[in-house]
């Protein structure tokens, strides 16, 4: 049956390959169980509720790219978007959470428009092939920051971030940290010598060794670090009654049509192209694109996003988007859609027992990070750094750059798109500039200027 439905030979993969590699992307997404609750719980809604929401519309749209994109990503509520749901909409421009709810409902509909149309595939093709190696370069180095800052190894100081320091509160922070250490090394030996599974082993290995230093007294929960050992409750599914369908008691009283279409531009614009950057950059890693830098099943991938998105709005969580997280999947072995089916159902089992799944603590997760992000990072000797190549190398490095420093997927292309239609342009290099790339560095600028 899988094999009739996800054509696994024909993708040089086996069953159980993809299986284990929809569990570690499920592993390292799960902290997206924790955060999102937490998250909106400070916009006023209940934590059960979101997590519901979050769980279902995960399930939906991940079960949506198994299906008909048969593609090992997974999608989930989008780290950064959700922040900006809470912190900026409703804290900051005081909207009601139904209200921005209803902007992302506005932003998932406008995305299954543009998918029918064919426009977001487009404008994934229109990219030049420098700038997608550099997008999965640059990803890897996000995703390896993330994993650095989910393990406390990287924080914040006078030089805006340093390592940590492990004497420092060691029975929480400090031995969280080295844990994650010990991981990231375990797992960096499994994973060279081949053994099958490495990295998923590593995040449960590295979970089963904060719960032997717990049990020993090493590790000792306390404000802001829970305890590593899972508990078995179950959840209240009747919450999920608090946001299910909320979206559509939007209240506009307090707010200006140019200010509501402004934030669903906002939630449209990063969801974009922050699919668009994940799409690219994992894709290209794992041999994806064809020889025209096109991925086959791109639209389909596209409007299982905007589906997921409409989904979440309906249920009661914000945009729903492909998880950069998908690359430890793909780094596992993971090259079909039996990879997120797989990640899909855990999704799915994960409200019946949430608390087990919220338990994974983010240290054990943050191994798998790092070396996906070593993996995703050695795409940069794809690109050429020869003289006769800077007008394309140049927009890649500031592409690769930009994407870790100011933590956002999205910023990174931003600032390759940009830089490659301004260089090529003024070297000469006008054939080389596909004109939708006109489009996008003008929207761009101006998003900049106005947003």
């Amino acid at each position: 049956m899988f094999e009739k439905l996800f054509k696994l030979k024909e993708h040089k993969t086996d069953a159980r390959t993809e299986i284990l590699a929809g569990v570690t992307t499920f592993m390292t997404m799960a902290y997206i169980l924790a955060v999102n609750p937490n998250i909106f719980s400070a916009a006023g809604m209940d934590r059960t509720a979101v997590l519901l929401a979050t769980c279902i519309a995960s399930f939906i749209g991940t079960l949506c790219m198994a299906i008909f994109a048969n593609l090992p990503f997974a999608l989930s509520a989008g780290m950064g978007l959700n922040a900006y749901f809470a912190y900026t909409v409703v804290i900051g421009n005081g909207y009601t959470w139904q209200t921005a709810l209803m902007a992302v409902l506005v932003e998932g509909v406008v995305f299954i428009i543009l998918s029918f149309t064919g426009i977001r595939e487009a404008i994934f093709n229109c990219i030049p092939m420098p700038l997608k190696k550099a997008v999965s370069v640059g990803i890897g180095l996000f995703i390896c920051f993330i994993g650095l800052q989910n393990a406390g190894l990287a924080v914040d100081s006078s030089t805006l971030v340093s390592l940590v320091s492990f004497k420092e509160s060691f029975h929480t922070s400090g031995i969280c940290a080295l844990l994650a250490v010990i991981g990231t090394l375990a797992m960096a030996v499994l994973y060279i010598r081949k053994v099958p599974g490495s990295i998923f082993i590593g995040i449960v290995g590295t979970w089963v060794l904060g719960i032997i230093c717990e049990l020993t007294g090493l590790y000792v929960p306390g404000e802001g670090y829970n305890s590593l050992i899972p508990s078995f409750s179950m959840t209240d599914f009747s919450k999920l009654g608090d946001t299910v369908g909320q979206c559509f008691r939007a209240d506009f009283s307090n707010v200006g049509i140019f200010g509501f279409i402004v934030v669903c531009f906002s939630f449209l614009f990063v969801d974009l192209f922050d699919t668009i950057g994940t799409l690219i950059g994992v894709s290209s890693k794992a041999d994806m694109l064809d020889e025209d830098g096109k991925l086959p099943g791109i639209r389909a991938a596209l409007m299982a996003d905007s589906v997921a998105t409409t989904a979440g709005a309906m249920l009661g969580t914000s945009t729903t988007t492909t998880f950069v997280e998908s690359a430890a999947g793909v780094g596992a072995g993971g090259r079909t859609g039996l990879t997120s089916l797989t990640t899909a159902i855990l999704f799915l089992l994960s409200t019946l027992l949430a608390p087990l799944f919220i338990a994974i603590p983010s240290f054990a997760t943050a191994p798998a990070l790092i070396l996906v992000g070593f993996l995703m990072f050695s795409s940069i000797t794809e690109i050429k750094f020869t003289a006769d190549s800077y007008t394309s190398s140049i927009p890649a490095y500031l592409c690769i750059i930009g994407m870790p420093l100011f933590y956002s997927i999205s910023e990174g292309i931003s600032l390759g798109i940009i830089s490659y239609v301004v260089i090529n342009l003024f070297c000469g290099k006008r054939k080389s500039i596909n004109p939708l790339l006109y489009v996008l560095a003008v929207l761009f600028v101006l998003k900049y200027v106005f947003l």
